[in-house]
């Protein structure tokens, strides 16, 4: 019997150690082929030396190659990506509060309409969306990336049900003590939901961080074009050499990841909720 269960949990261990070397090969093969030598790459899965000739040739280029801005690039895309976060995250947190403890009419109407806006596929709305972005001016810049991005359907869904949970009796309590509803969303609501509000704020950051098909629409100027653009833009000389497309791809999978370590804890207290 006990040699039965140590067999059974020694499986699970193997499938558990298949699963993760799956997933993670991927980005390991990355971060080794942006380091291998020219000579080594995608023909070692781990070069015998390393090199960080592929950075340096892709933020400095070579005499015949001029570098593109790649620094720039990485300052857009962190610009771009905490902007709309942050934006989403207060926009979901203030329409989520009013759709669960306000009582106005229209409200069941609203909710179901946003609800709708999930199943909705919003690539129809690209057209409509990038020639209001060109009429109102903002095309090639920040505005036109950051604006049109700055509401989350989804994040709104997540905080309308997590505030429905909220005791009704805080939120009275506060209201008699004379308390705005303002107040009462930045003093009581959202500290009451730092664990959700990091699960939320890190799919946004990671969806945004992740996001092509608009930021290469809406801008034209190298200056401002995001990680992402710019490695989709790759061709030339960079076709020719691919590490420095894997270091380009280093550079945009980085953050998210530095991101992710750095709130790791309180994103699995955040997924505990969701699934509770």
């Amino acid at each position: 019997m006990v040699g039965s269960k140590t067999w059974m949990n020694s499986f699970k261990y193997v499938l558990v150690f298949i699963g993760i070397s799956i997933a993670v090969f991927p980005y390991a093969y990355m971060v080794l082929q942006s380091l291998a030598p020219w000579s080594q790459v995608d023909r070692n899965i781990i070069p015998t030396t390393f090199t960080l000739k592929s950075y340096h040739w892709l933020f400095y280029g070579s005499p015949i190659v001029r570098a593109k801005p790649w620094g720039r690039a990485l300052l857009n895309s962190t610009v771009v990506s905490v902007s709309d976060t942050i934006l989403m995250v207060l926009g979901a947190a203030i329409v989520g509060y009013a759709l669960s403890k306000l009582r106005f009419r229209g409200r069941e109407f609203i909710y179901n309409f946003i609800l709708f806006q999930m199943f909705y596929p919003a690539i129809i709305l690209l057209v409509p969306t990038f020639l209001i972005v060109k009429y109102m001016g903002m095309f090639d810049t920040y505005w036109g990336m950051i604006i049109p991005k700055a509401m989350s359907i989804w994040a709104i869904f997540m905080y309308t049900s997590f505030f429905q949970s909220l005791p009704q009796e805080v939120i009275d309590s506060a209201r008699v003590d004379g308390a705005s509803e303002l107040r009462i969303i930045f003093r009581i609501a959202l500290p009451m939901s730092r664990s959700i509000t990091t699960v939320v704020a890190l799919f946004l950051f990671m969806s945004r961080w992740e996001e092509l098909l608009w930021d290469m629409m809406v801008v034209r100027n190298d200056t401002l074009r995001t990680l992402n653009v710019m490695i989709a833009t790759m061709k030339g000389p960079y076709s020719v050499y691919p590490g420095p497309m894997y270091a380009a791809s280093v550079l945009l999978t980085l953050p998210v990841l530095i991101v992710f370590l750095v709130f790791s804890k309180e994103f699995a207290k955040g997924i505990k909720l969701v699934f509770k």
